[in-house]
């Protein structure tokens, strides 16, 4: 099978954003009397802070500038809860979100900007507000949605007593509040597709798909592909999948799936003296690495995949489902501003989590869900943005940078390069984790190449036989 991804997902940097934490817009959209808790209050509690879409809106200039080229955002559609994986109403944007409007206008000046804007979808489950099972628990055996869901007993126990009854349906991790669809029965199945089409028509670029692993139905996957890609060919479908997922990426299911794997090997060298693993996900494999040992990682994941793939993967450190990369590493800034350089040296669209560009941390969730601190600008570490910045423009002016071939070259033990070239560009970036400078021999194919200091011009110096790098450094050199 010819695999075809979408074109405007090479050399793309993401950004992701869990939308009630961002940005409170200017916009009055709320009706009066609504209890919203403070700005910056700890995660660990529960309720809504009131980030929106026109809150995102007004910062598109800020993404913009960072080198961002696409937004990931976490669900924005009706629920009961701030992270809005509990979905009532798949058709409607909340209203606490600024409802269709907001969204409509988002998409029109992101797309000004030539920035898409890719939405979560949540198809696996749905939750007790949703409207079907909402009918099941006012009519039980008499509802003629039934067997839109797996029921196990009757009557329903939506509301189990703490740690004294079980449901008697079936939920995503045995969650009262998050019934699974009966993805078997021909209604949902259309009713789920029909949600896709819907948003592509109004003109997302794609879908982030949550748990899809969890509905185990090929025929399922190619018909969400086929549908969506026959109304935006150029549409991005990626899967929330943390380990190999070549089963689903044959080019008749996703593009692409969240690079965990990735993002685990580069925070194992770069914070090779500074990881905190404990209470981590275990499929990052978070452990110390030396070049050799990061090199055969990346070498094994990329292997998995065809090449079309791995020009889409969405490589990230981090994301709302886990402790912040900063707090990973300890709050080892280099470390962190490297991780995300080699993340931007690679092949694959890298994602970065809102807030990392200014050094917001934070533990497994939901300490990792922080409010971006728009406040208190006196906090921020800009140095990391600067980092960022410097690379993901450098993808976009560098085609090589962006959609070239690679190889990762060893240069030493804490030292290594990576070579990127598409036709007769090139690049290459080095890195050097270690405490000091060190003085590295560069490939050979790449002498010549000019330093980049920063978009604006080049320095006059070009890559000799003899590169030095600063301590924890990172040196970029272009065509």
């Amino acid at each position: 099978m010819t695999i075809k991804v979408p074109d405007w997902v090479r050399g793309a940097v993401f950004y992701q954003i869990f939308p009630d934490r961002f940005r409170q817009g200017p916009v009055q959209h709320l009706p009066p009397g609504l209890t919203l808790k403070p700005w910056g209050t700890p995660a660990s509690e529960q309720g809504f802070q009131g980030g929106d879409l026109y809150g995102i809106v007004e910062k598109l200039s800020y993404i913009e500038e960072l080198g961002v080229t696409a937004l990931y955002l976490n669900p924005v559609f009706a629920s009961a809860s701030n992270h809005r994986y509990h979905t009532y109403d798949y058709f409607t944007v909340d209203p606490l979100l600024g409802g269709e409007h907001a969204l409509r206008l988002l998409l029109d000046e992101a797309h000004k900007r030539d920035i898409r804007v890719v939405l979560d979808g949540v198809f696996n489950h749905a939750s007790r507000g949703f409207w079907a099972f909402h009918h099941i628990l006012e009519e039980g055996r008499n509802s003629p949605y039934i067997d839109w869901f797996h029921i196990d007993d009757w009557p329903l126990n939506p509301y189990p007593k703490r740690n004294k009854e079980a449901t008697n349906y079936q939920s995503w991790w045995d969650l009262p509040a998050l019934p699974k669809f009966n993805t078997d029965n021909p209604g949902v199945r259309d009713y789920l597709f029909s949600v896709a089409e819907h948003w592509i028509r109004f003109g997302i670029d794609g879908w982030r798909l949550d748990v899809p692993e969890e509905i185990d139905d090929d025929a399922f996957w190619q018909e969400f592909r086929s549908r969506v890609k026959a109304i935006n060919p150029e549409a991005y479908i990626c899967g929330e999948i943390w380990k190999k997922a070549d089963h689903w990426l044959q080019g008749d299911q996703f593009d692409a799936v969240m690079n965990y794997p990735l993002g685990g090997a580069v925070l194992g060298f770069f914070g090779a003296q500074s990881l905190k693993p404990d209470d981590q996900p275990e499929h990052l494999e978070l452990k110390p690495r030396t070049s050799h040992s990061l090199k055969k990682r990346v070498d094994e994941i990329y292997g998995w995949y065809d090449p079309e793939i791995n020009q889409v993967q969405l490589n990230l450190l981090d994301s709302h489902d886990m402790a912040r990369a900063k707090w990973i590493l300890s709050d080892d800034v280099p470390a962190l501003r490297q991780s995300l350089a080699f993340l931007l040296a690679l092949p694959g669209a890298p994602c970065i989590y809102y807030g990392t560009e200014i050094g917001m941390t934070g533990g497994p969730d939901p300490d990792c869900r922080e409010a971006f601190p728009w406040h208190k600008p006196e906090d921020w570490d800009l140095t990391i943005a600067s980092a960022i910045r410097k690379q993901a423009l450098a993808r976009q002016y560098f085609p090589a940078l962006g959609q070239g071939d690679h190889y990762i070259h060893i240069l030493g033990k804490e030292t290594l390069a990576v070579e990127r070239w598409l036709d007769d560009d090139r690049a290459v970036v080095f890195f050097n984790r270690s405490k000091k400078a060190v003085t590295v021999t560069p490939p050979e194919t790449c002498l010549g190449l000019n330093r980049l200091n920063d978009m604006a011009e080049r320095a006059n110096d070009t890559l000799s036989d003899q590169c030095r790098i600063n301590a924890k450094g990172c040196e970029t050199f272009v065509s």
